[in-house]
C-alpha cells in the first residue's frame, strides 16, 4: 500500500497537497497522501516558514524510520531556503551560483545524499524524493495566467501576468531576487496579496494538469510520484 508524506513550506502548499495532489495520486494507487508543515504551526494562518535543515531532517528521518513502506518528499521554495549559517540547507549556497538548469537538481541531490547517509546502506533510496520549487510557489501560478487572474478575482490582470510569463521559457524560470521573484512581481500588481488565501484560490482554479504541462521540474516530480505504487 503506497503512502506519501509531503513536507511543505506553508499553508498554500498544504492545501495544494490536500485538494489537488492527493485526489490525483489516489487514482494512481496511493492509500494515503498527507502534508506536514515545516514551519511553526502557531503561525500557520500567516506563513509556515522554513526551519533549519538540521531540524527538518529530524522529522524526515523519523518518518522514514517509523513507516518503512512510505515515500517521503518535500515541496519547498528555492527562493526561501536558508543559504548560510546554522539554518542553511544542503546545496543551497552552491546552487545560488549556478545557472538555472542546475539549481534545483543541486539542492535536491544534496538533500538526498544527506538523508541516504544518515539512513545507512540498507535504506531504499527511492523512498525519499526531495522536490524544490523553482523559484517559489507563485511561479507555478503563471502556468495559466487567465485562470490565475480569475482565481484571485482580478481577471483584468491576466494580460499583465501573461506579459511576465512570456519573458521566460517556463514559469519555473521566473527569477529569485528580492525585486524579481514571482511573489514580488505579483505583489506589485495585487495590493495586499496574501499567499495563503489568494495562492490557494489560484492553484485550485489552475489545476494540476496546466502546471505539469508548463513546468518541467514539477512534471518530473509528479511523474515519479505517479509511478511509485507500481515500483
Amino acid at each position: 500500500m503506497a503512502r506519501l508524506l509531503v513536507h511543505v513550506e506553508g499553508q498554500t502548499e498544504e492545501t495544494f497537497v490536500a485538494e489537488v495532489l492527493a485526489p490525483h495520486l489516489y487514482a494512481h494507487g496511493y492509500v494515503s497522501v498527507s502534508a506536514r508543515l515545516l514551519g511553526n504551526s502557531r503561525q500557520r494562518s500567516h506563513r509556515g516558514g522554513v526551519r533549519a535543515w538540521s531540524s527538518v531532517r529530524v522529522d524526515i528521518l523519523k518518518h522514514l524510520r517509523y513507516d518503512r513502506d512510505c515515500l517521503a518528499t518535500t515541496m519547498v521554495d528555492f527562493y526561501a531556503l536558508p543559504q548560510a549559517g546554522p539554518r542553511s540547507w544542503p546545496g543551497r549556497a552552491d546552487a545560488a551560483q549556478l545557472p538555472y538548469p542546475q539549481k534545483a537538481g543541486t539542492v535536491e541531490a544534496a538533500l538526498r545524499a544527506d538523508i541516504e547517509a544518515e539512513m545507512g546502506g540498507a535504506f531504499d533510496a527511492r523512498r525519499f524524493l526531495p522536490y524544490v520549487i523553482m523559484h517559489e510557489f507563485e511561479g507555478l501560478l503563471f502556468s495559466d495566467c487567465a485562470r490565475f487572474a480569475r482565481g484571485i478575482g482580478q481577471e483584468e490582470l491576466a494580460p499583465e501576468f501573461q506579459r511576465i510569463r512570456d519573458q521566460f521559457t517556463t514559469p519555473e524560470e521566473i527569477n529569485d531576487s528580492s525585486q524579481t521573484a514571482p511573489s514580488k512581481r505579483v505583489e506589485r500588481l495585487v495590493a495586499g496579496y496574501e499567499k495563503p488565501l489568494l495562492g490557494t484560490l489560484a492553484v485550485l482554479e489552475i489545476g494540476l494538469e496546466a502546471i505539469r504541462a508548463e513546468c518541467p521540474n514539477f512534471r518530473r516530480w509528479i511523474e515519479y510520484l505517479e509511478a511509485w505504487p507500481g515500483g
